[in-house]
């Protein structure tokens, strides 16, 4: 199993390995008035380029609390459990509406979860900039 602190950029085999498996995870974000707001969320983690994404519509709460953070992005956390194993990704969050960084997320998300998601032309990714991972894999 891998240790408990990873580097988000350059994690254990068995931390990504375990991060493409399908699982159902929790976004926390923070509402505005601070307390956190956890939601089910379908993942996808990108090692290589630091980020993990959620695709979700621009109309969502989760969405909401992102923006509210202003500029300098949102900090959020992402996991995902499975009996002893657990995985945290950390960092900050920003909604992009840019068609192609939709599009990769939704090919991603298809991958990973076996399910092409259906069209939504309100949809956006929550793109979190990674700081921390940390689990078992």
């Amino acid at each position: 199993m891998a240790a408990y602190p990873q580097d988000p950029g350059t994690p254990d085999e068995s931390y990504v390995a375990f991060w493409r498996e399908r699982h159902l995870c929790t976004l926390t974000t923070a509402r505005p008035d601070g307390t956190p707001h956890v939601v089910p969320v379908g993942v996808t983690y990108d090692p290589e380029a630091r980020l993990a994404r959620v695709i979700t519509n621009t109309a969502s709460a989760k969405a909401g609390n992102v923006r509210a953070a202003g500029p300098a992005g949102a900090p959020v956390a992402v996991c995902q459990v499975d009996g002893r194993r657990w995985a945290t990704l950390e960092g900050r969050a920003f909604v992009r509406t840019d068609p192609e960084r939709v599009a990769e997320a939704e090919r991603r998300y298809a991958e990973r979860y076996a399910r092409v998601p259906a069209p939504n032309p309100a949809r956006v990714v929550i793109e979190i900039e990674l700081t921390r991972a940390m689990g078992r894999g």
